[in-house]
């Protein structure tokens, strides 16, 4: 018979002994280790992207793992990146994470944000969302080449994530639009009513015929205007005479009211108040009224001294330019105080009014816009 020996060592039977416990730790699942994880959806919107900007910053990101107090977030925009945080302080920026409460901190040297767990709940895939929005901005990098992208770092409790941002040169963009403006004067024919007075002649573009005058009848003649341009500013239409209403004869049909040429709008009137033979002023009149009720024509300023012209008003006409037509901005061609306006002439004698079948004056419309 023969005896085999069996010598297992003290360091063997150790080993042994490890290798058992580790099987079982690993069969009861108590030998794993926790690791970090990533934080995802991770972005930072810029509320300018250009170089040396100020500009605000909106970072959100998802949460991997629950986060508990004391742990913090911390937002670093990392100091070689070249943002600049003078200035930054903690009222200049905030943080939502679900119902959980946070001190905060900034630090201008190493360029990070930190931010405290106090207390509230922060749990695996809520949404973060850090916002830098206060007075003070930071200031974006100087790309050498003008376009540059940016890594900016984060981490939440043990988790952490990155995303980046891109510093680039603003793209400038030009056009040019060209000055427009075009100005039309139509004549019109007799019955229409023009601000409170119907016309009872029929006037063309370049003609206000008011024919046989007869006393105490007053005449009266239109004319629309129309006005299209960009101009921003928007214009003004003035009118004048190249003298009275004259005849070759050297009477004249002097200028509303008893040659006064008002500037003030009045009530129409007729020569039959005030007249008297001694005075040739009161034997007869003319004026013009407009429909325009464009503030820009109002006496708030200065072009009319009173108010704006009421139904049945006049101005005279004289050789200084008076504003009858006006607006603040761009016109259409069509659209009443805007684009186009009506304007009326009258004109009423009495008896003693100087025969002669040639009266005439020339009127000038000056449109001016203001671009």
């Amino acid at each position: 018979m023969f005896v085999i020996t069996r010598d297992v060592s003290a360091a063997k039977r150790v080993i042994a002994t490890l290798l058992a416990i580790a099987v079982t730790m690993w069969a009861f699942g108590l030998g794993s280790i926790a690791e970090a994880a990533n934080l995802t959806e991770a972005s930072d919107l810029l509320s300018d992207s250009s170089p040396l900007a100020d500009s605000n910053h909106t970072v959100t990101f998802r949460l991997a793992t629950n986060l508990a107090d004391a742990e913090t977030v911390i937002v670093d925009f990392v100091t070689a990146n070249g943002f600049d945080f003078t200035g930054i302080t903690t009222g200049d920026f905030a943080i939502t994470a679900g119902t959980a409460t946070f001190s905060e901190s900034v630090s201008t040297t190493t360029d990070t944000i930190t931010f405290t767990k106090t207390g509230g709940a922060a749990v695996a895939n809520d949404l973060v969302t850090v916002t830098i929005d206060g007075t003070n901005k930071i200031n974006n990098p100087d790309p050498a080449d003008g376009n540059e992208s940016y890594e900016i770092d984060i981490s939440a409790g043990t988790d952490t994530g990155h995303t980046r941002v891109v510093i680039l040169d603003t793209v400038l963009v030009t056009a040019q639009v060209l000055t427009t403006f075009d100005f039309t004067v139509t004549g019109l024919a007799s019955g229409v009513a023009v601000n409170g007075t119907t016309i009872n002649i029929t006037t063309s573009s370049t003609s206000i015929p008011f024919g046989v005058l007869t006393a105490y009848v007053p005449k009266t003649g239109a004319q629309d205007l129309q006005v299209q341009t960009n101009a921003a500013n928007g214009f003004a239409v003035t009118v004048e005479a190249d003298g009275a209403l004259r005849s070759s004869t050297g009477a004249d049909i002097d200028g509303f009211v008893d040659n006064s040429y008002t500037a003030v709008p009045t009530a129409w009137e007729s020569p039959l108040t005030g007249l008297t033979i001694l005075d040739e002023n009161t034997w007869g009149h003319w004026g013009v009224t407009t429909e325009d009720n464009d503030t820009g024509i109002s006496g708030d300023d200065g072009l009319f001294p009173g108010d704006e012209m009421l139904a049945n008003e006049f101005i005279g006409v004289t050789t200084t330019p008076r504003v009858i037509y006006a607006h603040d901005g761009p016109a259409d061609n069509t659209t009443p105080d805007v684009g186009s306006t009506t304007i009326a002439y009258q004109v009423e004698i009495s008896p003693l009014q100087e025969a002669g079948d040639d009266y005439q004056t020339t009127l000038t419309y000056i449109a001016t816009p203001t671009f």
